[in-house]
């Protein structure tokens, strides 16, 4: 394992390092984030293995909505959100148009996905063809890491690289949003509210 600056030459080493299957952890706006390749098998049950998770889809981060779009079906109720809170603390679930590996979907039609407040998170997610895995850096059941030392301590050798971009700003992961049928259910609460996302849809 590396702890790096987040400089840019360290993002795009962290970038090929996902490209050839390993795992990076990152940070992010809410907290630090484990991610590797969703399309590529062998990392996606390495990082659930890490985690001592195998049971939950794995959430994903794109650089920006336009390339969300290729991978979920953003309906009207999503570009509203996405236009308010993109990019920011909110992942969302929508039906999927893109197949990924059974670890990340375990099974079902939707993913869940954002585009992260953090220029580190976006550059990576760019860098690395787009989008990537975007869990906790963390162990089953541990707190989240808001510093890079804290990931270290958490995952050790089990991850390639880290990139230090110290503190996160904020100390909880995202709230999560099911809009992929016609209701909006709150899977799980976070930085954006029940009254923030009802306003925006009119709710």
């Amino acid at each position: 394992m590396r702890l790096l600056e987040a400089t840019e030459e360290n993002i795009r080493r962290a970038a090929t390092i996902v490209k050839l299957g390993g795992l990076v952890v990152y940070p992010t706006e809410t907290v630090y984030g484990l991610g590797c390749a969703p399309h590529i098998l062998e990392a996606a049950e390495r990082l659930c293995k890490l985690k001592g998770r195998s049971d939950k889809p794995l959430p994903l981060i794109c650089h920006d909505t336009e390339f969300a779009s290729k991978i979920v079906e953003l309906n009207p109720m999503a570009m509203r959100l996405a236009e308010r809170f993109w990019p920011g603390p909110l992942t969302l679930v929508l039906p999927a148009k893109q197949e990924y590996s059974r670890w990340v979907t375990h099974g079902a039609s939707t993913l869940a996905l954002r585009v992260p407040g953090h220029p580190v998170s976006r550059e990576l997610a760019r860098l690395s063809g787009g989008v990537i895995v975007s869990t906790s850096a963390n162990t089953a059941g541990a707190p989240p890491a808001r510093t890079a030392q804290e990931a270290a301590e958490a995952l050790g050798d089990g991850v390639n690289i880290i990139l230090d971009g110290g503190p996160s700003p904020g100390d909880e992961p995202s709230t999560i949003l099911d809009i992929s049928g016609e209701h909006a259910w709150i899977l799980r609460s976070g930085p954006v509210s029940a009254q923030e996302i009802k306003e925006v849809l009119g709710l």
